[in-house]
């Protein structure tokens, strides 16, 4: 199958998300039951919240202030990394995109093919 490596991917990240999702909520749930046994409910839960805040704001304080300029000078050379490229610089156009490749290839995989192709094939040049 053409995305077998793929959906394995796609599900293994999916599984992650999920498992750190329920790791996030354990936690905040310790977190305020514990401040529960020294303070006020009320308390507990907006200090709970509180440190969520903190802890969302330094991480995304820590992606954001990286130097992507870097980044922007190289092409992607690959399907894939034109793909990621696409959904990191206009993530509306690159899910519109996504939606559209994955109606095309249930209709047509043949023609899903021939464009993956195309967009891999690398223009072979002449040796003298």
């Amino acid at each position: 199958m053409f995305g077998r490596g793929l959906v394995k991917k796609a599900v293994a990240a999916a599984v992650v998300a999920a498992c750190a999702f329920v790791v996030i909520v354990a936690l905040g749930a310790t977190e305020f039951y514990a401040l529960c046994l020294v303070l006020p409910p009320l308390a507990a839960a907006a200090l709970t919240a509180l440190t969520f805040a903190v802890l969302a704001m330094a991480t995304a304080l820590i992606y954001l202030a990286r130097d992507d300029e870097e980044d922007e000078d190289i092409e992607p050379a690959g399907l894939g990394e034109r793909a990621f490229a696409l959904f990191r610089q206009r993530p509306i156009l690159g899910a519109a995109a996504a939606l559209a490749g994955g109606f095309i290839f249930l209709r047509n995989p043949a023609l899903a093919t021939m464009v993956a192709a195309a967009f891999t094939e690398r223009p072979q040049r002449r040796r003298r």
